[in-house]
């Protein structure tokens, strides 16, 4: 395989992959409220997802460092395919919030067999390979595919849900199908298996554990990372899935369509975010300072946003915090990826997303909960204020590795492993 077969094969998959599950992010929480259940059990139903993402994040990580990034992907797959088909069949069945928690904790597995073997496979083959160049340029296109999948999924999700709410999960199951097929030919240059059994599975867990804390939690530059991360996502899925209703209320009409028209426009400016990336960096020069300058953009325009007195200003405020985060994610990915040893790169991204995950179940949880008691909007005001806290920890990280925070820095040599305090 050439370098440019190995991009073009990673964002053709992830992209199709993101746009087959776009097609319901703009309309779940509708499809929740209307099965029955109130803003607070939808933040839980998403937070129990967050939280099954944040217990199988370890033994799914070693599925992906033994069996191979392949089978991983493709567990994660029909996982997905099944738990979809049974979600949008609940309503259906007359079943309520505990049902639904438990599908969501099916949903929140399969994920967690994607969540960093899909970036450990393109990392791995391009070295494999030989590629020398900078790794942004890659997740920056990787993050404008997401983007332009976002666009495409969440309008046809909008517009299929104007016709029944029930459709875009349907269609999405569909859609899964092919993405099977293509990930199931693909290839895995550079990957050593190894033997997995489960009379083993638990020494192989504490294994990920302990190279998790020794080459992440212990490195002055990912732990920081991992912990601003992990601020951040307080927010970011509470904040997707609780303006679908937010919007509409300012609004004043329930219109279906907007939503997609809205998620669309939010893939849009992470697009937007992503291609200004370059000239962002130029202008800053450290990774550090494009991610606290990203930080916070967010904070004031997600607390704004809260107090908006109208749907065109709410939405413009939150589409500036989408920019801010398109910038943003391309170079966190780089600068986390800079520091991470190859042998370990699933296990390492695995304990990042495990991190963001729970800050996710937390974040969805607890404003839920003010949500529910004072109103999407004030919660919203508390949240953006809650992100300041990641400024601090984004600092730590520059302090930990002043020269690699250039942009341009030279990589480490191909498997050495990074130094730990």
């Amino acid at each position: 395989m050439t370098a440019q077969r190995i991009i073009r094969s990673y964002l053709t998959i992830t992209g199709l992959f993101n746009g087959a599950l776009a097609l319901i992010w703009g309309v779940n929480t509708l499809f929740l409220l209307q099965a029955g259940l109130d803003i607070f059990h939808v933040m839980l139903v998403n937070a129990a997802f967050s939280f099954a993402e944040f217990l199988f994040e370890i033994p799914t990580g070693v599925v992906a460092d033994t069996l191979g990034r392949r089978a991983s992907l493709l567990l994660c797959l029909f996982t997905l395919l099944g738990s979809t088909l049974a979600y949008v069949a609940l309503p259906a069945l007359g079943f309520g919030f505990w049902p639904f928690a438990l599908v969501s904790v099916l949903l929140g597995l399969g994920f967690t067999f994607w969540s960093g073997a899909a970036e450990a496979w393109l990392v791995d083959a391009l070295k494999h390979v030989g590629y020398d160049q900078p790794i942004e340029p890659v997740f920056a296109k990787s993050q404008v595919a997401f983007g332009v999948a976002m666009l495409i999924g969440t309008t046809a999700g909008g517009l299929l849900g104007q016709l029944d709410l029930r459709v875009p999960y349907v269609v999405r199951a569909i859609l899964l199908v092919p993405i099977i097929v293509l990930t199931w030919r693909l290839e895995e240059p550079g990957l050593q298996r190894r033997a997995l059994r489960l009379a083993t599975l638990p020494a192989e867990m504490k294994a990920v554990l302990v190279a998790g804390v020794r080459h992440g939690l212990k490195h002055p530059v990912v732990r920081p990372l991992v912990l601003a991360a992990a601020v951040a996502n307080t927010f970011m899925m509470f904040g997707f899935y609780s303006w679908q209703r937010y919007f509409l209320d300012l609004l004043g009409k329930e219109l279906v369509w907007v939503n997609g028209v809205v998620a669309a426009l939010v893939g849009l400016a992470s697009i937007a975010g992503n291609l200004a990336m370059g000239r962002v960096a130029a202008r800053v020069g450290s990774r550090t300072g494009v991610l606290i300058g990203c930080v916070a953009v967010r904070c004031v325009t997600i607390m704004l946003c809260g107090l908006a007195p109208s749907f065109g200003v709410a939405v413009a405020l939150y589409l500036v915090s989408n920019f801010a985060g398109g910038v943003a994610a391309p170079i966190r990915q780089g600068m986390i990826n800079h520091h991470i040893p190859s042998s370990q790169r699933a296990t390492i991204l695995s304990v990042d997303s495990l991190f963001s995950e729970l800050g996710s179940g937390i974040g969805q949880s607890g404003w839920g909960w003010v949500a529910r008691r004072q109103g999407i909007g004030h919660a919203w005001v508390a949240a953006g204020a809650f992100l300041v806290l990641g400024i601090p920890m984004l600092a730590l990280a520059r302090r930990g590795d002043p020269d690699a925070d250039r942009f341009g820095a030279p990589a480490p040599a191909a498997g050495a492993a990074p130094v730990a305090e």
